[in-house]
This record gives structure tokens, C-alpha cells and sequence, in this order.
């Protein structure tokens, strides 16, 4: 139902040496679900650097505000998209709250620990801060930013070590620093629209029927 251009060249990042990352979401037929043995939840391939989540776990997982998942639904790049993933694309805020400011903010801080500082993966390092700059407009403008245009140059020179390890740790204090100066006056709803999604995932299956 929806095929997107996740990674690098989304974000406007991307190098002549990178990778086209695809992630899509497919819904398996309803009678699927009445065996013992499920459809699967997820299909890797069948192209290189693909990977699909069944609806259901798609929604899931984006009610849970997974950085990666919610980021698909905001992606500029949009290859291949049927009647129900406009339907999903259509309620994509639907799957919002405030518990993104801890999942983006969560998911790079436990990177950042593993990362060494005298030998540190800089396309690693590269692909926190941007994760912290997506998760502080996500909490500002209440929607995650996916393109970099504006920091491209400050990233990619993180990317290539060309950027001391002290100023990528001071601009990492600075982002954290931002969302704590929110408190609570973010653009976030406290909870995400479960209702909406319910009656969303109903009509896929449904029409599968």
C-alpha cells in the first residue's frame, strides 16, 4: 500500500557511495488471520535495502512513536502509494504524542553512550544529531523534519570526521538542552488518536475480506 525512500537521500544527505533504503507497508489478506500460523509481520526485500511492516504492526509500532516508523510517514520521497496508504498517510498525525519527545531523544542518547570517543563512528554520530534535530522540530512544529537542507553541510562534515568530537558532543548538549527548555509547551498531543487508528486498520481489513 505505501512504498517510501527512507535513509540518507531523504534527508538530503546522501553521497555518491549511498545506499537507496526503501521502507513500505503492505497489508496481508484478512482470511490470513483466522489460521494458526499469522502472515508475517514484517518482509525483508525483495530489493536490496528494503524492508516492509504489515499494517498492523506498522500502526503499532508508530503508536509507540518509533522514530524510524514515524519518519516514514513523512517521507518526501514517495515511490509507489495505493488508496489505503493515502488513507494512512491522511491520519499520519493521528499516530502523535508526547511520548515522541522520549523515543527520539531516547534512541540517540542510548547511541551516543555506545559510541567511543577516541575512535567514533562518525556516520553513526552523523545520524544522532539528526535524530535530535527531527525529534525537537517534531516537538516544536509537531511534525518530525525529515530533509536537512538547513544543517547539510554541518552534518556531512560530522560525517566525515572533519568536526571535533568536543563541538559534535557541545551541538548534541545544545539539541537536549532545547527540549528541556520546552517543558511543556510542545505541539504535541498527550496521547495519540487510537480511535482514528482502529477504525483505519477495521477498514484495511475489511476491504480484505
Amino acid at each position: 500500500m505505501l512504498s517510501v525512500v527512507v535513509g540518507s537521500r531523504a534527508y538530503g544527505l546522501e553521497t555518491e557511495e549511498s545506499d537507496v533504503d526503501r521502507r513500505g507497508v503492505f497489508a496481508a489478506p484478512t482470511p490470513m488471520f483466522w489460521r494458526l500460523d499469522k502472515p508475517p509481520t514484517h518482509i525483508e526485500g525483495p530489493a536490496p535495502e528494503q524492508f516492509s511492516w504489515e499494517v498492523e504492526r506498522f500502526c503499532t509500532l508508530a503508536l509507540e512513536a518509533n522514530p524510524t516508523v514515524l519518519e516514514c510517514l513523512w517521507s518526501p520521497i514517495v515511490e509507489s502509494v495505493a488508496p489505503a496508504g493515502e488513507e494512512l498517510l491522511a491520519i499520519r498525525r493521528s499516530f502523535l504524542s508526547t511520548r515522541a519527545r522520549r523515543t527520539f531523544t531516547g534512541y540517540a542518547d542510548a547511541q551516543f553512550r555506545r559510541l567511543d570517543p577516541g575512535r567514533p563512528k562518525w556516520k553513526q554520530a552523523m545520524h544522532m544529531i539528526r535524530l535530535l534535530i527531527s525529534g525537537l522540530h517534531l516537538a516544536r512544529a509537531g511534525e518530525p523534519l525529515v530533509r536537512m537542507d538547513e544543517y547539510r553541510d554541518r552534518l556531512l562534515a560530522v560525517r566525515r570526521g572533519e568536526m571535533p568530537w568536543t563541538q559534535v558532543e557541545r551541538w548534541r548538549a545544545e539539541l537536549s538542552a532545547a527540549f528541556d527548555d520546552l517543558g511543556g509547551t510542545d505541539a504535541l498531543p498527550e496521547a495519540p488518536d487510537r480511535r482514528t487508528v482502529d477504525d483505519y486498520l477495521i477498514s484495511v481489513r475489511r476491504s480484505l475480506l
